[in-house]
């Protein structure tokens, strides 16, 4: 089919012509046609004859392996390409691959993609001497980039595959530019997923808890599964083609990181930010563990809603088994003594076990008179205190009583402490009911409790009524529980100071964040920040390095007694713990009893050092000084505060270094419809589902094993066979970094479709057909060293090559100054638009002529062609390659002459220098003219297209314009000949049976139809076809008029419904125009 560019320029055309002709279709496609008729016409210039024989036919059409062949050899190619290609990777691991075997007539991705990722990286291509990069400027000439270290227990989603392309990209691209560069991978250790993946296999397989088998023997078996599973996502990386430096491959858990963390948890608690406290915090009753604020999810609920929560039995009197959330139930308190009731409202009615107070407003009239009374509890008899604060009730709010409980509510909390009330927890860790509780409860589920309760209350008179009630939940974004909040003792950081630094160093420049538009919630974040809980009741993770101390035989001390808390001692070592306790104790080292603190470090923690624990911080490192700080820190925009804030505030506490300079923030990645990608929607594709192929039945049985409504997997199973009827097929790695490329948008959500990533394996075919066609042009050409200089100083180039060099220094310059802006998919559309539409549709077609042409006074001309084409392929590849790095390392090899450029030539692409732009090979004139060139082809094509002229043909074109215009087109009237395929008289009289192309006011095309076309033939085609679009053209009017159709039809589709009515009407005009032309001839 057409390029865009020439697409768009026809459309433009068809526009604007006074026409006296018809164009079957809004985008002709003259340009399959073009080559197929060149080829034709250069084998007659080569050979000097006029027939070939089928031999010479068949090779040349696998050569170019396109459009352009007759019904039977297009059926005969859609059978082969049904067939299954099989290949087999004969090449060693690490060594480099043949490149003498001969090259595939077609694109395959699993053989072009084979071998290189093991060469390169066997090869040490990935890695960096740290004595080249030390003193280079990480913001000018040496770049070093931390992965985002994914889950350990994770496999690689399109999250996953949209950042290794953008960072990887960046990567070949400032390493080809001989910056020092250094992109560093690793896994998170993944404490809470890691864990819970190991529980349920020691559950399934010996019906064990981790309880049962003990923590040192769990903790092997988290290992030992780490070793065996853990590695899954690393090659899957290295399918993409990731150029990270393995060998410097970090896991959070191993010895250096963990160094690191115990000395980041030392140096926080010497300078006073890091502290033990107990205090009312997340609590995660299915994972018994604490978490943080910023790891709470908030679900909005409208009124009435029920909801599955884990560890639950099920609620008998929901048919799902879900508990109602989203209503206020009002109770009563009998106030002592009066009998008088006071009504409350709560949306947690559980919670009432807890209650150590009752709040009124102390200026509200209602209840003065109850003032330093109690109410009774209906359940344990107590008295509680009825309190004044103006603080926690709104008088005008509800009935203007509030039940207080401490343990169990944040601003109950507060409230507690300012009237020194009971602290009454009464929930144990697993979210049932304690004895603090009562007798009752005890041992029930939270909300079974609340529904027991309910009944009780009911029975005792005390129950009112039950209201639907707009309001949040906290949700666990770990577990999907719903959040509890409880007190406990746990190790927080204070992070005021940090917080303040991090945002300065944004205000202030020091710190760029891209898109800039993620600074406000930057600065929202971090002005607001409280205190970061660190620590999680798990086993897996960094153990906590503190240590209680009590001497031998001292009894009545509690760890979890808070008077005690200066009893724990923080240390690098457990030696080191019982120096300090000796000392703190007053006593010998031997009468000291040493009790580690079971609780493990937020996951968080490791990975907010990672930026330098993976170069050996603490130690000073050959590896630290080189390549710390980063340049860059690319990442999801959903975890700028769980870890790169983090990061930020870690590493200027800890090393008084920014430890990057930029952080860019790609988009969420959601399907096509916008809904974010998960594995309960069937809506996950898996990036090896694209780059190895999958089959519909695959995709159909992810939807089935998903949560979707029954229609709404139908609906998503229709949609997938519209999209492949044939399930995925093979694009490999190449084509899905390319097409992801393609979506970046910096700040948006891509809603990706990922048919349209699929359809970039058509780019990679084009890429190979179109560099296997050209490498016979250059098949006999002998490349040297600072080839545009030589070609731009021999005096040889012609226009057209001069144009080429024009138009590949405007691609290069354009792709350097996307790439350094982050402007990824402004990169990748500039680097396709100059391999399709200037090298494959124009270049490559217009010199096929002078190439073929061997004769002696042809020489100058033929080298150059040769010369530029040579170039361009080998520029236009290293262009391509931090983008696509397999198919283009492929070809590049296989350019003629490789290796025969001197010692300085490299051994692989990706060592290649980059290529740079040029001012000295900017020729605006040139362009200009062959913008003009190509407008006479276009049109040329077009009444070709119209008139069904056969490719055998060549009817002579007539072109009427000024001077300037016609200057240029007898300058290159062999160009537009080639490529217009006829014979170009340039201001001459047309005869009278001539078909017309109006381009612009100082050009018109005419087309000599004589001899060329049967009237009375071509009368009865346009004849069906006019009725063809009268009928379009009723039907989409029809359907524009009906009722509703402008209140209920989406914009985008009316859009197109115009577009295509406007179009059908514009070929109806045609058509009778060229019917009348006709009818005169």
């Amino acid at each position: 089919s057409m390029s865009g560019t020439l697409a768009a320029q026809l459309q433009s055309d068809e526009q604007i012509v006074a026409m006296q002709l018809y164009h079957p279709s809004i985008e002709p496609k003259p340009l399959e046609s073009t080559k197929k008729m060149s080829k034709s016409a250069l084998k007659k210039l080569e050979k000097n004859k006029g027939k070939k024989d089928k031999s010479d036919k068949a090779a040349l059409k696998a050569a170019w392996a396109k459009g352009g062949e007759g019904k039977k050899a297009k059926e005969k190619k859609a059978k082969e390409k049904k067939s299954e290609f099989k290949f087999v990777n004969k090449t060693p691991k690490g060594q480099k691959k043949d490149m003498s075997e001969p090259m595939l007539e077609a694109y395959q991705p699993s053989a072009v993609e084979a071998a290189w990722q093991d060469w390169w990286e066997a090869s040490g291509y990935y890695s960096c001497d740290p004595s080249f990069a030390k003193g280079k400027d990480p913001a000018k000439d040496r770049f070093t980039m931390v992965i985002p270290p994914p889950n350990v227990t994770g496999s690689l989603h399109l999250g996953h595959a949209l950042t290794a392309a953008v960072e990887d990209t960046l990567t070949r691209w400032h390493r080809m530019k001989g910056h020092a560069t250094m992109y560093v991978p690793g896994t998170d250790h993944a404490g809470i997923a890691t864990q819970s993946i190991v529980e349920k296999q020691l559950m399934k397989l010996e019906n064990k808890t981790r309880h049962e088998v003990g923590r040192e023997k769990f903790v092997e078996k988290v290992w030992g599964w780490k070793e065996e599973y853990g590695n899954k996502i690393t090659s899957q990386l290295r399918y993409l083609g990731s150029s990270v430096d393995w060998s410097r491959e970090r896991f959070t858990m191993d010895e250096k990181c963990s160094k690191a963390v115990v000395e980041a948890f030392n140096r926080f608690h010497s300078a006073g930010i890091l502290y033990r406290a107990n205090r009312l915090g997340n609590w995660s009753c299915a994972l018994k563990s604490a978490i943080s604020d910023i790891e709470v999810d908030t679900l909005e609920l409208e009124g009435r809603t029920f909801i599955s929560v884990p560890n639950h039995k099920g609620n008998p009197k929901d048919p799902a088994g879900k508990y109602e959330f989203g209503v206020i139930t009002s109770f009563y308190y009998e106030v002592e003594g009066t009998g008088e009731k006071l009504e409350i409202a709560t949306t947690r009615l559980e919670t009432m076990l807890g209650d150590t107070g009752v709040a009124v407003h102390p200026d509200d009239p209602r209840y003065a008179h109850l003032h330093g009374k109690h109410v009774v509890h209906p359940f344990n008899g107590k008295r509680i205190p009825i309190i004044l604060d103006s603080i926690l009730v709104d008088m005008e709010k509800g009935t203007g009583v509030v039940k207080v409980t401490p343990a169990h509510d944040p601003h109950d909390y507060e409230c507690g402490k300012r009237h020194g009330l009971e602290f009454l927890s009464m929930l144990e860790e697993d979210g049932s009911i304690n004895h603090m509780g009562g007798e009752q409860f005890k041992g029930m589920m939270r909300y079974d409790a609340r529904i027991a309760i309910e009944e009780a209350l009911k029975a005792k008179g005390l129950l009112g009524e039950k209201k639907p009630n707009k309001m949040n939940i906290g949700i666990c974004s770990r577990s999907g529980d719903i959040l509890e909040p409880r007190i406990t003792p746990q190790w927080y950081v204070n992070c005021t100071g940090m917080a303040k630094r991090a945002a300065d160093a944004v205000r202030n420049g020091d710190l760029k964040i891209l898109p800039k538009e993620h600074e406000k919630t930057w600065f929202y974040w971090l002005d607001n920040i409280r205190d970061w809980c660190i620590s999680r009741q798990l086993w897996w993770g960094h153990r906590i390095p503190a240590w209680f101390a009590t001497k031998v035989g001292e009894e009545g001390v509690s760890k979890n007694d808070m008077k005690y808390n200066d009893r724990w001692i923080v240390a690098r070592n457990e030696a080191e713990a019982l120096e300090t306790a000796a000392a703190k104790l007053g006593c010998d080292p031997s009468a000291v009893v040493l009790d580690q603190d079971e609780d493990v470090l937020d996951t968080w923690f490791s990975s907010g050092l990672f930026p330098f624990s993976v170069f050996g911080w603490p130690d000073k490192t050959d590896d630290l000084e080189a390549f710390f700080p980063t340049s860059l820190l690319e990442t999801g925009l959903d975890i700028i505060f769980f870890w790169v804030a983090r990061m930020v505030m870690m590493g200027l506490e800890l090393t008084d270094t920014l430890p990057f300079h930029t952080v860019y923030l790609h988009a969420m990645v959601r399907d096509k419809d916008g809904r974010k990608m998960s594995k309960s929607l069937g809506n996950v594709i898996d990036p090896l589902e694209v780059i190895k192929g999958c089959t519909l039945s695959s995709l159909h049985a992810k939807l089935d094993n998903g949560n979707l409504p029954k229609k709404e997997v139908q609906k998503a199973k229709k949609d997938q066979e519209a999209d492949f009827p044939d399930g995925i097929p093979e694009c490999g790695s190449d084509a899905l970094r390319f097409g992801l490329l393609a979506y970046t948008v910096q700040g948006k959500d891509v809603n990706l479709d990922i048919k349209r990533v699929v359809s970039y394996r058509q780019f990679c075919n084009k890429l190979w057909n179109a560099t296997r066609f050209a490498l016979q042009f250059v098949s006999d050409f002998k490349p040297e060293n600072d080839l545009a200089n030589v070609i731009m100083k021999s005096g040889k180039a012609a226009v057209r090559d001069v144009w080429m060099m024009s138009r590949l220094n405007d691609g290069v310059t354009k792709v350097n100054g996307y790439l350094d802006s982050y402007e990824f998919g402004l990169a990748q559309q500039n680097a396709y638009s100059l391999w399709i539409n200037d090298i494959c549709d124009v270049y490559l077609e217009v010199i096929k002529p002078v190439v073929y042409d061997m004769s002696p006074e042809n020489a100058d001309a033929r080298w150059a062609s040769q010369a530029t084409l040579w170039h361009s392929l080998e520029q236009g590849l290293k262009i391509l390659h931090p983008m696509m790095p397999y198919v283009t390392e492929e070809l590049w090899q296989r350019l003629p002459g490789r290796g025969t450029l001197g010692a300085s030539e490299p051994a692989t692409i990706m060592l290649a220098p980059y290529p740079e732009g040029d001012a000295s090979l900017d020729n605006a004139k040139v362009e200009k003219g062959m913008k003009v060139v190509m407008s006479a082809v276009s049109a040329c094509r077009a009444l070709r297209q119209t008139y069904n002229i056969a490719n055998k043909d060549r009817p002579s074109f007539y072109a009427k314009c000024g001077p300037e215009c016609a200057v240029v087109l007898s300058a290159q009237r062999g160009d537009v000949e080639t490529l217009g395929k006829g014979v170009l008289k340039i201001n001459e009289e047309p005869p009278k049976a001539s078909a017309i192309f109006v381009v612009d006011d100082d050009l018109s095309i005419y087309m000599d139809l004589a001899g060329m076309v049967d009237p009375a033939k071509e009368l009865k085609r346009l004849a069906k076809e006019k009725g063809k679009i009268e009928s379009q053209i009723a039907d989409l009017e029809k359907k524009m008029g009906k009722p509703l159709y402008e209140e209920k039809v989406k914009e985008e589709i009316k859009q197109k419904d115009r577009e295509t009515l406007a179009s059908s009407k514009a070929k109806f005009e045609n058509v009778v125009t060229a019917m009348k032309t006709f009818e005169e001839m």
